[in-house]
């Protein structure tokens, strides 16, 4: 057998529709509940614990116990940019449409991918940091952003010291083109969501622009 990475492990996971959903439903980068994943796919509780079940062992879930519930998570940020990646390619191996993507005009304009900002707004704010200096053409910090990131209160040290990538790009699966992940990605969506700048709506992984004005330099707009 030839070595390489087991791809039909990860592949079968992800292949039942039931789990897929379940996958999908926690790319918001909130923890739910068994129960909660069972309802988003459309499957007995039962059922949904087997799913769970093979997810936690193939690394693609986590989970936690907090009083009498045990709630699960994706296991990282590279889960939620495979089923991003994942969503991206079947839209464009599909049929033929005249716009890629999701057809809710809110997740097209924004929304949250796990933890950092997709969609128009997220491919404008990658584009803004490089054409602002902030960010080099290889998504490198550089001194001007170093500042403008400090003054959001981002601590790049901790970011740079991390496991996950500062800084990398994204393929958009609504704008087919790239939008920022990576540690200042997160650091930035949760700057934003702090300051009230951005708002998740309710039930949804869309995001309202609150503050325009304050979002104008970061987006372009």
């Amino acid at each position: 057998m030839a070595d390489g990475p087991d791809i039909a492990r990860v592949a079968h996971l992800i292949a039942d529709p039931a789990r897929a959903r379940m996958l999908t439903a926690l790319m918001a980068g909130h923890a739910l509940t068994a129960g909660e994943l069972a309802a988003e796919a459309g499957v007995t509780p039962q059922t949904a614990s087997g799913h769970i079940a093979k997810m936690v062992a193939g690394g693609m879930l986590v989970g936690a116990k907090q009083g009498r519930h045990r709630y699960l998570r994706l296991s990282g940020p590279d889960v939620a940019d495979l089923l991003e990646s994942l969503m991206e390619l079947v839209d464009r191996r599909g049929p033929a449409r005249t716009r890629p993507g999701p057809a809710e005009p809110a997740m097209r304009t924004a929304r949250i991918c796990y933890d950092h900002l997709a969609g128009s707004a997220g491919v404008a704010l990658h584009d803004t940091l490089i054409a602002r200096g902030l960010l080099d053409a290889g998504l490198v910090v550089t001194g001007p952003g170093e500042a403008a990131f400090t003054d959001l209160g981002i601590d790049l040290a901790a970011l740079n010291r991390a496991r996950r990538p500062t800084c990398r790009a994204c393929l958009d699966w609504s704008e087919r083109r790239d939008h920022l992940a990576g540690g200042l990605g997160a650091a930035l969506f949760t700057a934003f969501e702090d300051r009230g700048w951005i708002v998740r709506r309710p039930g949804s992984r869309a995001v309202a622009i609150a503050a325009p004005e304050r979002m104008s330099p970061w987006l372009g707009i």
